[in-house]
């Protein structure tokens, strides 16, 4: 198939990823190369997708380059970047150029279009729903239009009454043949992701102390002022921050470790870091908020948000469960493999259902409405 991945321009997709949708962007294109698609991406210019991978430029830079999201998010001149950047992509999103779009984009206008002139479209919702996203998704829904989430858990919050035929569950994958299995951890802990409130690092750290174990955290700083409150002044010789890796180098530092700690404190729609340690064998620790609970299933020891002393005994507890039987949970729920597979069957299902399309005897372009705030606050 003719595949064209549209992505978040916010960050490039290149390594080191700055989070799990950039990742996801990367690894999908690579795998649907290699399973013999011919994939296009669109994302920012300064993206570095592997070879035989086009890559047609929305923005010249990701936009937190030019309007970093913390200064800017919410703004009518990020919001009127954003939506002139995609109006200007879908003119080139056309069902004779491709077979099926996988919009990872997080933006409005695509779904629209693609509903207007009958292009097959997957779009994959990474977050949670907010308005202006889940208004465009309902206008949206049609037998070539179809959706995904990553967990039964966003499901329910995306369509907690009905759920249409055209909206679907399909697991992060993780490359078990990268993220190798480790038989015994060294007695620490690790944390990584973006340093962010929402990723709960602070509660982390203070878990951490509590129970007496060395934390090494890893990710890229997001939030500055967080990092300095929270994180920097507990620094010592059994916390450390030790930056922000490329995957090669991320996952034996993640390997090593007895126990993942996992602290989501919003709706995380899957958890990607806390799958991709137990990939390794490390069972995680962590608050059960979203999807953890049904990422992590019988591989952690899950309490409530916020429970600093609950935190703290569940990383003994965790650094106790059968390394194997943690990466046996990975494998057998959210490979790599098991998630390409359910891609492409969606992609049938949209090319299928785009013989159903009708095109309007008068037909004019989409007609790009007026900027609104195009990511949840």
């Amino acid at each position: 198939m003719r595949i064209a991945i549209v992505s978040h321009i916010r960050h490039a997709i290149a390594a080191p990823f700055m989070g799990g949708m950039e990742a996801h962007s990367h690894m999908l294109a690579t795998v649907l190369r290699d399973r013999g698609h011919e994939v296009t991406l669109f994302a920012s210019g300064d993206s570095k997708p592997d070879a035989g991978i086009a890559l047609e430029p929305i923005v010249t830079r990701h936009y937190d380059a030019v309007y970093p999201w913390h200064d800017f998010h919410g703004t009518e001149v990020l919001n009127t970047h954003l939506d002139t950047a995609y109006g200007a992509v879908l003119p080139k999103l056309t069902p004779d150029r491709f077979d099926v779009v996988h919009n990872n984009s997080l933006h409005r206008y695509l779904p629209r279009h693609a509903r207007q002139i009958g292009m097959p479209m997957l779009t994959s919702l990474h977050v949670p729903p907010f308005k202006v996203l889940r208004r465009a998704v309902e206008d949206s829904i049609a037998p070539w239009c179809h959706f995904t989430v990553c967990s039964q858990d966003q499901l329910n919050e995306w369509w907690p009454e009905h759920k249409p035929e055209e909206g679907h569950v399909v697991y992060n994958g993780i490359d078990l043949a990268k993220w190798d299995f480790v038989a015994q951890g060294d007695g620490t802990a690790v944390w990584v992701g973006r340093i962010t409130p929402t990723k709960g690092t602070g509660p982390a750290v203070q878990a951490a102390r509590r129970a007496g174990v060395r934390l090494r955290i890893y990710g890229v700083i997001e939030h500055q002022d967080y990092f300095e409150t929270e994180v920097a002044p507990y620094l010592d010789e059994r916390i450390t921050y030790e930056g922000h890796l490329d995957q090669s180098q991320l996952r034996a530092r993640i390997g090593a470790a007895s126990v993942a700690l996992f602290t989501p404190c919003w709706n995380e729609p899957f958890g990607l870091v806390a799958a991709e340690a137990m990939a390794c064998g490390v069972p995680v620790a962590g608050f059960a908020r979203g999807a953890a609970a049904e990422v992590t299933g019988n591989g952690g020891r899950l309490v409530p948000e916020g429970d600093i002393d609950a935190l703290a005994e569940a990383i003994k507890v965790a650094g106790r469960i059968d390394r194997a039987m943690v990466r046996r949970r990975v494998a057998e729920n959210f490979s790599l493999d098991t998630m390409v597979r359910g891609y492409e069957g969606l992609y049938d299902r949209a090319r299928r259902g785009a013989a159903s399309f009708v095109a309007p005897r008068r037909f004019a372009p989409y007609e790009l409405p007026e900027p609104q705030p195009l990511v949840a606050e």
